[in-house]
């Protein structure tokens, strides 16, 4: 069956930047059905030659290496542009015959791409519903819908409940670029293709685990929305917790969308929600040196750039067992990674070893940027009697298959195109993540909330986290990836 790409908010940066290139990699790799259609929907009054001739520049651009003009043109004579306003009715109904013109009336897929700004996802859905776009009588219909889903738990229901007015839940894709990454698919074969880890991934085994996103640039041109949601909305809502879920989660009884997400969302549901009290001890917040001077920053702005929390997850495996999660701007380095540190030996048989879960074995997941898995273990340095040293075995994706690590924005619009849902949130999986963050929002906005500390960029936040840590008896896994 033939298919269509339609990109709402087609002359956005998005398009540009990550969709258009993804596709046309995409095309190269011979991954897409033959003969795709991309068409662009947006305000900007261009022509079909005037719109392939910015992708061309912007393509060959941030494809890279991969970038040939032959093979850019086979794919660019698909692409087509159609000028529209979401707020007008009519440009919708001049879509569907466009689409039906480009189609000749033959069953096709179609996948609809809301790429614009958040307030415009539900008049676009309500568009597509009114002007028929969206009946699946002449084939498959799918929307897509980017972060931010919503600023909370209620802005998320009336979402959802506009969303699901036009179409059923198994044609909505909500999609968050970080599942699509080969590391974070990896942690699913790491944790359930592999028969060494599992006897040991509980609550008897690992003391706790750490999951970091620490982001080095600042807020920069994104200062204007990032002052409205701050770093919690920004990371954690999405981010974080799905790195949490696919962390913790049991293993699914078959490898399909539905059975993953029900086993994602039984996470969330296991989250022990955080009192004002809890709050108060289980999170820091701080604030970047400088944040306040970026434009568009509100005066005497409050929002934080830099989170830590500590969550429990109240189940079998994880009882006891604490989830430290934190994200920042203006960091030490750009890494997303997931540590899970073992519990020290029962008994200390060689009095010269590192003492403490610092010489304890510890497994670190590299999502980004040097992708890869390393294990730290003792080992007896060579002739020097009992002595031991922390050594590591390492797993890096570029040194193992030597080719670039593919964008994360091909798999899923891969999967989208053809239906899988496996690594997309349903309407209950966002749902019970703002479950998660709304009670901490609603704490850190009351007089008596947590102080809102600062910290200079650079660093790996604020001083009193390290020492938030520590006295709990633990300390952060803070060392920059080395680059392969």
């Amino acid at each position: 069956m033939q298919a269509t790409f339609v990109i709402f908010g087609a002359s956005g940066d998005l398009t540009s930047r990550k969709l258009i290139p993804a596709l046309y990699k995409l095309h190269c790799k011979k991954r897409l059905k033959d003969g795709l259609r991309v068409i662009g929907f947006s305000r900007s009054p261009f022509t079909h030659e005037e719109w392939r001739k910015e992708l061309t520049a912007t393509t060959k651009k941030y494809a890279g290496d991969e970038f040939n003009d032959a093979t850019w043109e086979e794919f660019s004579a698909n692409i087509f542009y159609h000028a529209g306003d979401i707020g007008v009715p009519g440009d919708f109904d001049s879509l569907g015959k466009f689409l039906g013109e480009l189609e000749k009336g033959a069953a096709a897929t179609r996948v609809y791409y809301l790429a614009t700004a958040p307030q415009f996802y539900g008049p676009a859905v309500e568009q597509l519903g009114r002007s028929g776009l969206a009946d699946e009588a002449n084939g498959p219909r799918r929307v897509v819908i980017e972060k931010p889903f919503g600023i909370d738990l209620q802005s998320a229901k009336e979402l959802n409940k506009i969303v699901h007015s036009v179409f059923s839940e198994h044609q909505v894709y909500r999609i968050d670029h970080y599942l699509g990454k080969e590391t974070v698919q990896n942690l699913l074969v790491l944790r359930f293709a592999n028969t060494i880890f599992e006897p040991v991934w509980n609550r008897n085994y690992i003391d706790h685990v750490q999951i970091t996103v620490a982001e080095e640039v600042v807020v920069g041109k994104r200062a204007g929305y990032y002052d409205t949601a701050g770093v919690m909305r920004d990371m954690f809502q999405n981010h974080l917790l799905q790195l949490l879920m696919i962390t913790a989660m049991e293993a699914p009884f078959k490898y399909e969308a539905d059975a993953v997400r029900n086993e994602k969302v039984k996470v969330l549901h296991a989250l022990r929600s955080l009192s004002p009290e809890a709050v108060a001890t289980d999170t820091i917040r701080g604030q970047y040196q400088g944040y306040a001077d970026s434009p568009e920053v509100a005066n005497g702005s409050k929002t934080a750039t830099f989170a830590a929390l500590k969550l429990s997850i109240d189940n079998w495996r994880w009882q006891g067992v604490p989830f430290y999660l934190r994200s920042g701007k203006a960091m030490s380095c750009r890494t997303t990674q997931i540590v899970i540190q073992f519990r020290e030996p029962p008994q200390r048989l060689f009095s010269n070893g590192a003492s403490g879960l610092c010489g304890s074995n510890r497994l670190i997941i590299q999502v980004q940027p040097s992708e890869g898995i390393q294990l730290h273990f003792q080992t007896k340095v060579p002739d020097a009697g009992m002595k031991l040293r922390q050594t590591d075995l390492d797993f890096n994706y570029l040194r193992e298959f030597r080719r670039p690590m593919p964008e994360a924005y091909e798999r899923l619009l891969l999967d989208a195109l053809e239906g899988d849902a496996s690594l997309f949130a349903r309407a209950d999986e966002v749902e019970a993540a703002w479950k998660v963050c709304d009670p901490i929002l609603k704490a850190w906005a009351e007089q008596d909330a947590p102080p809102l500390l600062t910290y200079e960029p650079g660093a790996w936040g604020p001083v009193e986290c390290n020492e938030w840590l520590e006295a709990q008896g633990r300390q952060w896994f803070d060392t920059c990836p080395v680059l392969a």
